[in-house]
This record gives C-alpha cells, structure tokens and sequence, in this order.
C-alpha cells in the first residue's frame, strides 16, 4: 500500500535540470531567498504568459546538491589575439550596519578594482583583483603574463598611455599594434622624425585627420 509520502512524490512534477539551474541563477543574481526567487520566477512566468510548473523552494534547495551544471567553454581561435582592458570599480560588503551598531565597530565601505582583458569577442583572457589604489597602467604586465597567446592589437583607453604600457606589449609580443589614444597634452619625441614610434603616428595621425577620424581609422573601435 502507498504511503502518503510517495502518492505526494507521484503528484509533484519532475523539473529538468535548466528549471532549477534558472532558478538558481535569479537567486544568484538578484540576492533573493529561495522563497523569494521562486516567487520572482512565478511572476516572469505569468508576465511571459507561460503556464508553466515553477520549481518551489524546497525542490531547488534539495537539488541544488546534487544539481549537473553544464559548463559550455569553447577554445580559443588559433592565431593572435586582439586583447581589449579596462578596469571597474567593485562595492565590498562587510557584514552591515547592524553589525557595527550591535558589536561598537565602524562600519565603512570598500572598494575594490577589477583589471580585466579581453579578446574581440569578449572572451576573458586574464583579470586581476587589486584595491583601489593600484594605476591601471601598473597592472598591464600582470594581465600580459596570463596570456599565452601572442597578440596583434592591444587596445585600452587614454589613461594606458604610459611608457609602462607600450614596453609590457613590446616585451610580451614584439611588433603588436598598440592603440592607445595620447593624452592631450601629447607631444612628439624627440626621434619622431628620424623613427617615429607608434605613439607619435598615432599623435601625427590625430593633428592632422581630427578624434573622431583616428578612432575609426586606428581600429580603436573593434
């Protein structure tokens, strides 16, 4: 004879693994409770007019255990890369005001910045985690080491003009295009006529054809 147990287990459906894996990822992105994410899931549901089944809480926490995330990785290209950086800056959260309020201690945000590199297509070739302090232009040799590839473009924007910059790409893949807007207090070398640097084509180029121009020239939009 059934037990109550299994006449419910018969009654309840059986979720596929992307139904959970969507439930959690709501839960992941948006900081929600599993209560509050299998509502949230309900609510896109109804709004997409899907009459669908939506996982409940208890369903997604028990399977979150044992749940076969599917890794989708595709290698890259063979060939060199174009490597695209930049940087943003990353809220830390502490453990909250309340904390402070109940234990005496200040409580104060921090930031964190993330240099990060990619290629064309917005693959991530390296990154790093530094605080808030560390020049972006200080971080491109760390970020070259993580590449084991060679490059052709390297692109960031006004503020990787440093001497820093053009010796990490030159050390790492000698020859790589380097576009990099100059500052605009940029002036020529002292060898730019004899033998012009990449940075003092790049100035040439901007005095004589304007910004705009240089940027859709240059290839400093990929």
């Amino acid at each position: 004879m059934d037990t109550s147990k299994e006449r419910k287990a018969r009654r309840q459906p059986i979720y596929s693994d992307i139904a959970i894996e969507t439930s959690l990822i709501l839960r992941l992105v948006f900081h929600l409770p599993l209560r509050q994410a299998e509502g949230f899931l309900k609510s896109i549901l109804k709004l997409m007019e899907l009459y669908l089944p939506c996982p409940d809480h208890t369903t997604v926490s028990r399977r979150n255990r044992t749940l076969n995330v599917c890794r989708c990785t595709r290698s890259l290209p063979e060939g060199p890369v174009h490597f695209i950086v930049d940087s943003t800056g990353l809220k830390i959260y502490g453990q909250g005001e309340w904390h402070s309020k109940k234990h005496g201690k200040r409580w104060r945000k921090r930031w964190m910045k993330l240099h990060i590199g990619v290629d064309e297509n917005g693959r991530i070739l390296a990154s790093k985690v530094t605080d808030g302090h560390e020049h972006d232009p200080s971080q491109v040799p760390y970020l070259l080491i993580q590449v084991n590839r060679e490059i052709e473009r390297f692109v960031g924007d006004r503020i990787y003009d440093q001497e820093v910059v053009y010796e990490a790409v030159d050390h790492h893949s000698p020859g790589a295009e380097v576009i990099v807007p100059p500052r605009k207090d940029a002036v020529l070398s002292n060898n730019s006529i004899s033998i012009p640097s990449q940075r003092d084509r790049h100035i040439a180029d901007i005095q004589s054809k304007g910004w705009p121009e240089w940027k859709r020239q240059s290839g400093y939009y990929l």
